[in-house]
């Protein structure tokens, strides 16, 4: 096991460190290993080394980034936010019900 990697003793899932996480991305992204084979370097389930990719595959701009120079440009940014919006909303409404839920116990 890694130094970064934290796992809780006994029976259940893993958790990892989000510094673990994108330590993960980095190695698929700069190895150009399959998600499988990163996986298996790892100790990971290839699902979970995907959903990773996803999350913190790509950079987010800084804030004081420029605007895109062409409406095509814009429209295309305007697409990734929305899809960034749409999956951090998802994200946070099952963070609600699991906290309502875990409330109720």
């Amino acid at each position: 096991m890694r130094p970064e990697q934290i796992k809780p003793e006994g029976p259940g899932r893993g958790k990892y460190t989000e510094e673990f996480k994108r330590s993960v991305v980095d190695h698929l992204l700069s190895s150009g290993k399959s998600a499988k084979q990163v996986a298996q370097d790892f100790g990971l389930n290839h699902w979970t080394v995907r959903e990773w990719r996803s999350r913190y595959g790509s950079v987010a701009k800084p804030p004081d980034a420029p605007m895109p120079a062409t409406p095509e440009a814009m429209k295309q940014e305007i697409a990734q936010l929305r899809k960034e919006l749409a999956r951090v909303t998802l994200q946070r409404d099952i963070l609600k019900k699991t906290m309502g839920i875990l409330s109720e116990a």
